[in-house]
């Protein structure tokens, strides 16, 4: 039995263990029930690569009660086709049995994935103190007008007469 083949019935295993559907996954991690299936069943072939694969396998593992973080590690280093740190482990590989690695990357390292954005009207980070005097000369503007506003609301109000009896 190979490591993907127990990766993936520890998968399967906890998930009947802990009495949860696939329907009940796929429900809640809009994830196709036959995808799902397939994955039990070892066959990724339908599955999408790189982030999303990621994406999905870390969902099935909280929906199932495993640790998240650590089954996608696994997942990343037992199915290396969606893993962007893929070559390294696939050179090592090789290495250990003595081949030359055929591996090519989906994406250039070279290549730019993101297209920077065009930096137009982008503040500046300003220094700490700068921003906090500021906020507090805001502050002060902002108490100031309302000293202001109760003096003139208490000025304006007419004194009351006191009343007399007739």
């Amino acid at each position: 039995m190979t490591a993907q083949e127990t990766f993936v019935i520890r998968l399967r295993r906890h998930r009947q263990r802990n009495r949860i559907s696939l329907e009940e996954i796929a429900v809640e991690t809009n994830v196709k029930p036959e995808l799902l299936e397939a994955l039990e069943k070892n066959d990724l072939s339908g599955w999408p690569r790189g982030l999303y694969a990621r994406s999905w396998i870390r969902a099935y593992a909280s929906a199932v009660g495993l640790d998240p973080m650590d089954t996608v590690d696994e997942f990343c280093r037992l199915f290396p086709q969606g893993d962007r740190r893929a070559q390294p482990t696939i050179e090592e590989m090789a290495a250990i049995v003595a081949h030359t690695s055929e591996y090519q990357q989906e994406v250039a390292p070279e290549q730019e994935r993101r297209r920077s954005a065009p930096e137009i009207n982008i503040l500046q980070k300003q220094p700490w103190h700068v921003a906090a005097a500021g906020v507090l000369a805001s502050a002060g503007r902002a108490l100031w007008m309302r000293a202001a506003g109760a003096m003139a609301t208490h000025h304006a109000r007419p004194k009351r007469q006191p009343r007399t009896s007739s």
